[in-house]
């Protein structure tokens, strides 16, 4: 599980195709086909970008047969969404502090 919002992991989500795979798989489980199918982009690009997803700890995959089916890992996300938690309470607790100017 992811225990800090890593700069790698923020820049793979910030990708819009990236991120809209992360959507698509989390409502549910889907194969190569299904996401060129889904998000129109081509199976050589998209293969990139799972790679990236996979490498980042977002997704697993699962052999099928003769495809490869990608799952969201829902662990990764909530140690992101715990951290994003912790940053903004610790924005509520400094939102009177003020650094003065020189």
């Amino acid at each position: 599980m992811l225990t800090s919002v890593e700069p790698d992991v923020m820049r793979v989500l910030g990708d819009p195709l990236r991120w809209r795979i992360v959507q698509l798989l989390a409502r549910e489980t889907l194969c190569t086909t299904h996401l060129v199918e889904e998000t129109g982009a081509r199976q050589t690009n998209l293969s990139n970008h799972m790679k990236v997803l996979r490498e980042a700890g977002l997704v697993e995959t699962e052999p099928c047969g003769r495809y490869t089916y990608y799952r969201l890992r829902p662990e990764a996300l909530a140690g992101l969404s715990q951290e994003f938690a912790r940053l903004a309470e610790s924005a509520r607790r400094a939102a009177d502090n003020k650094r003065a100017c020189r």
